[in-house]
């Protein structure tokens, strides 16, 4: 067994890895600068975790350091581990070792990509692989309902991952099923040519899988190339048909091959859980799973961590938080919205998160709020980037005639709380520091009650 240090092992991802390792009879050490549920999670199972960055928190013994994108050359830790000579792994390069060691164990491997729809996809495949009682492996980008966790080690004939293509890193895996939700333009600080260089990622990933499932009514799709297994919601391999939709959830229908397969109800709304629901039964049928056996447990699952996550109630105003931050994302999320609640009842507050998808994106931004009622705009959350001059959260309100709330999320919950109404569906959305508005807008009306 080795032993395995993490820089930053706080975030989703990271600890996910970190659990897994655990899981399996490895020692792993870490630290971060903050600590965080995740970090206490991982400390219940035997990690030994530092916070702060700091030269000493390595030794000699370590079998390999394990690193993101986000952590820096300046990092003290990276230059110990350089000067000690250790091994130093991406995280994508940790993950590409676990699924290898998966597949040598005769589990299947199936990997969910694409620009939006990736934690949701793999985390109800997980789900429902687990309450099937099938004891899938898997590392997912969020935490899984009921399972309450991002990550687990079990003997199952599964491995499930959720594969990242934000940094070309994509191209290290060899899935026996990749399921591609859809592609867009993102991760335009990584991707220079746009959407040519995600196709190039894409492709080279398709050429590495045995069985590739893709959406086949998203046009970027469509410049793919291959020989693919497709799902969708009118000409392809596996379809939803018969449609319904209410204030509790989606009804549908699945044809394979134009023939009746199964019924299906999930408690989540809006198109794109369709098209989520779809791309697991796929996978799950191709895999050789009989899906009406199954379906029940699709019916059980609630959405990930993060994913209109309702985090609070208060004077008959909910408030949810929601991990999008990419035009598509959010339009699908307030869709969804909009169905549930109506229009009229959504307040939207958008965290902009780094400065360059909110100026490669700036219009496409613009055109995502339209089932919103209210919109509040904050202060960009930069995460690591230096700003770009005139691409401010003010800027894009002004453009947008939303309104704009200036500091932290703090002290967005303050001056919002006295203008909600009751009946108001509160939305923070964003990948940064939004995710604690709830938090704040609760605090803060229990301090006005106080």
């Amino acid at each position: 067994m080795g032993k395995y240090h993490f820089i930053a092992i706080g975030g989703i991802g990271m600890s996910g890895l970190a659990k897994y390792l655990l899981e399996d009879g490895h020692t792993v050490t870490g630290s971060d600068i903050v600590d965080s549920k995740y970090i206490d999670a991982l400390k219940k199972l035997g990690a030994h975790i530092n916070i702060g960055h700091r030269a000493e928190n390595l030794t000699d013994n370590i079998d390999a350091v394990i690193v993101s994108t986000a952590i820096k050359d300046n990092n003290p830790e990276l230059i110990k581990a350089r000067e000690l000579g250790l091994k130093i792994y991406h995280r994508s390069d940790l993950l590409k070792e676990i699924a290898e060691s998966a597949q040598k164990h005769n589990k299947c491997f199936i990997g969910f990509a694409g620009t939006h729809g990736k934690t949701t996809t793999s985390g109800l495949c997980s789900f429902v692989l687990d309450n099937a009682g099938l004891e899938p492996a898997f590392v997912v980008g969020g935490i899984v309902p009921i399972l309450n966790t991002n990550a687990q080690h079990k003997s199952g004939n599964f491995f499930v991952a959720e594969l990242d293509e934000s940094d070309g890193t994509l191209v290290k895996y060899h899935p026996d099923i990749l399921v591609i939700n859809n592609l867009e333009e993102d991760h335009l600080d990584f991707y220079k040519d746009g959407l040519d260089g995600i196709i190039r990622v894409f492709n080279q990933v398709i050429s590495q899988s045995k069985k590739v499932i893709v959406n086949a009514d998203n046009d970027a799709i469509k410049k793919l190339d291959g020989k693919f297994i497709t799902f969708g919601l009118n000409n392809a391999d596996y379809v939803a048909k018969n449609i319904q939709t209410s204030a509790i959830g989606t009804r549908f229908d699945i044809y394979y091959n134009n023939e009746f397969l199964t019924n299906m109800f999930i408690q989540l709304t809006g198109t794109h859980n369709i098209y989520n629901a779809l791309a697991v039964a796929s996978a799950m049928n191709e895999a050789g799973l009989t899906i009406d056996c199954k379906k029940d447990f699709f019916s059980e699952f609630t959405g990930m961590g993060r994913r209109f996550q309702k985090v609070c109630e208060l004077n008959e105003i909910q408030v949810y938080d929601d991990y999008a931050h990419h035009p598509t994302e959010i339009k699908a999320v307030l869709e969804g919205a909009s169905a549930k609640f109506g229009k009229e009842n959504i307040v939207a507050v958008f965290q902009p998160h780094r400065y360059t998808r909110l100026n490669s994106l700036w219009s496409e931004f613009k055109e995502s709020f339209y089932n919103a009622n209210r919109v509040i705009v904050t202060d960009v959350y930069e995460a690591s980037e230096s700003p770009i001059s005139g691409i401010t959260g003010e800027n894009f309100a002004k453009d947008c005639n939303f309104e704009h709330i200036k500091g932290s999320i703090e002290t967005v919950a303050e001056q919002l709380l006295p203008s909600l109404k009751k009946g108001n569906i509160v939305i923070g959305l964003g990948a940064g520091t939004i995710t604690n508005l709830g938090k704040y807008l609760e605090e803060k009306n229990l301090a006005n009650r106080a």
